[in-house]
C-alpha cells in the first residue's frame, strides 16, 4: 500500500517522460505502474529492454516506432538533445522500388525524400527510454502490476492492480495520469463510480496507434542494396509487406524492415515462421538473391500485446485517431488525466503525441488547487 500524490498508469514514453519532468520540478511524491515486466510500452527494439539484452547479440533495430522529426516536433527535439542522445538521418538515398503486380517486375522509380529529414536515436529508440529510466528513482516505477480499478473517494483514488501471481495491491493518489491507450484504459479499467457514457464511448472509439502494424526485419552483413543505388525503400501491392525501408543503424549493422500489410485478424492464423518466410521471399523479388540468407530476423505484431491491443484494435484503419478526452467535469473532472500519444492535439499516434500530451497533462495537474487539503494529512 503506497500514498503519492500522482500515480502514472504505464511505463511508456509518456509515462516515463512524466515521471522525469515531475523529478525535474522537484516533485518526487509519485509512482509508475506498468503491467508488463518491462518498460517502454510501444518502444521496443531487438535484444534490448529495460538495459537488458539476450543472447542473439541484435540490438537497436526498431520494433515500433523508429522516427521522429525535429523540425517541427519541437519538443521531442529538445528532449531528445537534453537527454544526450546521438540521432541520425534515416537513409534515403538512391532509388525506390515499386511492385504493383505478382506477374510483374519490381519497377525501379525516384526515391522520395522527407522534407525536413526523419530522424532516429543511434542505439533504437529503446535508448531514449533508458536514459529517461536512469534519470527517475528507480523506487518509483513498478512493473508487472496491471491497474484494473479506480476507485474515488474524496480525499484520494484508489488504484487496484494485479500482478501475474493474481496478487492484488492498492496505492492511493490525488491525481491519476493515465499514460495508456484510452481504448485500452475502457477496455481493462473500470471505474468507481462509473465514467460518464459518452467519455466511454469516446474512449472505446478511438483507435490505438500501431495496433494494426507488424513489423519484419532482415539483419544483413552489409547494405548491399546500396550498391546498386537503391535506398531500400519499397512500395508494394502484392505483399505480404506494404511499405519497406532501410533500418540500418548508425554504427553500420545493415537491415531491412517492412510493415505488414496483411490485416491482424489473418495474421493471427499464420505462425511467424510462415510470415518470415514469405517476407524473406518478398525481399528477394525486390533486393535479389542476397537477401535469402539474412545473419538475424524477427517479426513484432503488435496486434498480439494484451497491454496495448484490445480485440476491437484487430480491423482498425491504422490512421492517426482523432484525440481522446481527458474528464473535465464531474467526480473524475481534474483527478484523471490521459497523457498518453492518443490524448495529443497535435501529434497524435506519434512519438511527439506522448511528450505533448503528457506536458499539456501535466501543466493542468500542477495548477495550485485551494481546495484540496494536504494529501498525506488526510490518509
Amino acid at each position: 500500500m503506497q500514498n503519492v500524490r500522482i500515480a502514472i498508469v504505464g511505463a511508456g514514453l509518456a509515462g516515463l517522460y512524466a515521471a522525469y519532468s515531475l523529478e525535474k520540478k522537484g516533485i518526487k511524491d509519485y509512482v509508475v505502474l506498468e503491467a508488463r515486466e518491462i518498460l517502454g510500452g510501444r518502444i521496443a527494439s531487438t535484444a534490448h529492454s529495460a538495459g537488458k539484452s539476450d543472447k542473439s547479440g541484435v540490438e537497436g533495430f526498431d520494433l515500433g516506432p523508429a522516427w521522429f522529426w525535429p523540425a517541427f516536433q519541437t519538443d521531442m527535439g529538445r528532449l531528445v538533445d537534453e537527454l544526450e542522445l546521438e540521432t541520425f538521418q534515416q537513409f534515403e538515398t538512391g532509388d525506390m522500388l515499386l511492385e504493383r503486380s505478382a506477374n510483374q517486375a519490381p519497377q525501379r522509380t525516384r526515391g522520395y525524400v522527407n522534407s525536413p529529414p526523419s530522424m532516429r536515436i543511434a542505439g533504437g529508440m529503446y535508448s531514449l527510454i533508458d536514459a529517461l529510466y536512469g534519470r527517475i528513482d528507480s523506487a518509483r516505477v513498478v512493473t508487472g502490476q496491471a491497474v484494473r480499478h479506480l476507485r474515488m473517494s474524496e480525499s484520494h483514488i484508489e488504484l487496484v492492480s494485479v500482478n501475474a501471481s493474481g496478487e492484488t495491491f492498492s496505492h492511493f493518489a490525488e491525481h491519476v495520469l493515465l499514460a495508456m491507450p484510452p481504448r485500452l484504459v475502457e477496455s481493462q479499467l473500470t471505474f468507481s463510480p462509473a465514467l460518464p457514457n459518452e467519455l466511454e464511448r469516446q474512449w472505446r472509439e478511438t483507435d490505438t496507434w500501431m495496433t494494426p502494424h507488424a513489423k519484419y526485419i532482415a539483419v544483413f552483413d552489409r547494405p548491399f542494396w546500396r550498391d546498386h543505388g537503391l535506398s531500400g525503400e519499397a512500395r508494394s501491392a502484392v505483399g505480404p509487406m506494404v511499405e519497406i525501408h532501410d533500418a540500418s543503424t548508425a554504427d553500420g549493422k545493415a537491415a531491412v524492415f517492412g510493415f505488414l500489410g496483411v490485416p491482424a485478424d489473418v495474421r493471427s492464423r499464420v505462425s511467424d515462421k510462415e510470415l518470415m518466410t514469405a517476407c524473406r521471399e518478398q525481399f528477394v523479388r525486390l533486393f535479389g538473391s542476397q537477401a535469402a540468407t539474412p545473419e538475424a530476423e524477427f517479426i513484432k505484431d503488435w496486434a498480439r500485446e494484451a497491454y496495448t491491443a484490445t480485440v476491437a484494435d484487430q480491423r482498425a484503419s491504422g490512421d492517426h485517431p482523432v484525440p481522446a478526452l481527458s474528464p473535465s467535469s464531474g467526480v473524475w473532472g481534474q483527478r484523471v488525466t490521459g497523457i498518453g500519444s492518443e490524448w495529443s492535439r497535435e501529434f497524435t499516434g506519434y512519438l511527439a503525441g506522448a511528450i505533448d500530451a503528457a506536458n499539456r497533462g501535466l501543466t493542468s495537474v500542477l495548477k495550485p488547487r485551494s481546495d484540496t487539503a494536504s494529501f498525506n494529512n488526510q490518509t
